[in-house]
């Protein structure tokens, strides 16, 4: 079986927002047809309960291996497809959104498509990003300068199509060539910046990260709970990034800045910014699904 659109989500302990998800996902898609692949990760409330009373989606139950290799699961457990809906738990779509994205997917050189995102309360919520810099290592970004601001926070930025350097990952359309050619998601990732290596590394190869505005969705955010793990995977991975887009030396400077910007924040009352500065220099307290060593290399 062939479907237009491959959708795919991963979800951890969602309960909160699943349903929501998966509700809004017909009047979405329109009259293209669909396949929907949920990718569980060991999630101890009641999701899967939930995902189990359904008959609008396909269950696939797994150990927490890390939302890219979860996502990887998903497209694996789908039909041929010409595209994947990569979505979070705690987005919501608009309707008719997603053949309005695959009108834009369709057009050459585009290999990814990122709606207008609103936040829960319906104001515009800044997903489109620029490239990582050492001037956008953080601490800055209050100036508003692209320089030293990976957020896109102008709302003209959000008014018109246009090609990004990447986009927050709750909902992207990828075409399925892309998505096979570049391996699928580097699940050595494990949580954060897999969207950010994966649309980078798709404008290497050729494709660009398209946005749209006229296609919607809605994002909660954090709808799988924030604590000081995920900050630190967060800022690990941010230097991961930087490394393999500079190389070691470079990489290494970016390292020292992040422990400088980690520091501020802590000093300043970020709690969860303690346990990332002895991660950025200690590699032994650095989580262990980032199989990280002293080099920021994953083993």
């Amino acid at each position: 079986m062939s479907v237009n659109v491959a959708v795919t989500v991963v979800t951890y302990n969602s309960e909160d927002h699943v349903s929501a998800l998966l509700d809004s996902i017909p009047a979405a898609l329109g009259d293209l047809t669909a396949s929907v692949v949920v990718v569980d990760n060991g999630s101890t409330d009641r999701t899967l309960a939930i995902l189990g009373s359904r008959d609008d989606c396909t269950l696939v139950r797994s150990t927490n291996v890390g939302y890219a290799a979860g996502m990887n699961r998903a497209v694996a457990a789908s039909p041929q497809a010409d595209a994947i809906l990569i979505l979070n738990p705690d987005a919501t779509l608009d309707a008719d959104s997603v053949p309005r994205m695959l009108a834009v997917l369709d057009k050459p050189g585009v290999g990814i498509v990122a709606p207008r995102v609103r936040e829960e309360d319906g104001e515009l919520s800044p997903t489109l990003r620029r490239r990582p810099t050492f001037g956008r290592v953080g601490g800055l970004s209050f100036t508003g300068w692209p320089r030293f601001t990976e957020r896109i926070e102008d709302p003209r930025e959000y008014e018109t199509e246009h090609d990004v350097d990447w986009a927050v990952g709750a909902v992207l359309l990828v075409d399925s060539e892309c998505y096979e050619r570049l391996g699928g998601m580097d699940e050595s990732f494990f949580l954060y910046s897999e969207e950010t290596d994966f649309s980078l590394r798709a404008r290497d190869a050729g494709w660009a990260t398209r946005y749209t505005p006229d296609a919607g969705a809605v994002h909660v955010g954090g709808g799988s709970g924030e604590s000081a793990t995920t900050h630190m995977m967060k800022i690990l991975n941010r230097v991961r990034i930087y490394r393999r887009l500079t190389g070691p030396v470079r990489g290494w400077f970016y390292l020292w800045a992040s422990v400088l910007v980690e520091l501020r924040r802590a000093v300043l009352g970020r709690k969860e910014s303690w346990p990332t500065v002895r991660a950025l220099v200690k590699p032994s307290a650095r989580p262990a699904p980032l199989g990280l060593n002293e080099m920021f290399v994953p083993r």
